[in-house]
């Protein structure tokens, strides 16, 4: 091999869930959504809801790229400011970051719900 030549490999694009959140443990909160960014790679949902600690937090919520969530009829519209939710995920590794990796949520007044997967 000439000194110009250089080998790569694949790039890792994504990052580790295990780093960011606690995969062996799951936390429900319930509350109302603040903001909904419906976006690549992953989607967010805002949502003021109580902590552990009793008092209201906004929690940023972690779900689904564009494309996954599309192939399950999920859409830009889906959700709203001020939709009532309750939300069930692996919690953030630092508690003080109020962060959770969606494992599923529910919409009370309609019963729209939604459990999938990231892939």
């Amino acid at each position: 091999m000439g000194g110009d030549q250089v080998l790569t490999g694949p790039a890792l694009a994504h990052h580790s869930f295990t780093a960011t959140y606690d995969e062996n443990r799951k936390m429900k909160i319930e509350g109302e959504i603040v903001q909904f960014l419906f976006r690549n790679p992953h989607s967010m949902i805002h949502v003021s809801a109580p902590g552990e600690d009793g008092m209201v937090h906004r929690w940023a919520i972690e779900w689904a790229g564009v494309s996954a969530l599309a192939g399950n009829g999920v859409t830009r519209e889906s959700l709203r400011i001020g939709d009532h939710v309750v939300v069930l995920g692996n919690p953030g590794r630092s508690p003080e970051e109020h962060r959770l990796r969606l494992l599923s949520i529910e919409r009370p007044s309609d019963g729209w719900t939604w459990k999938g997967s990231f892939e």
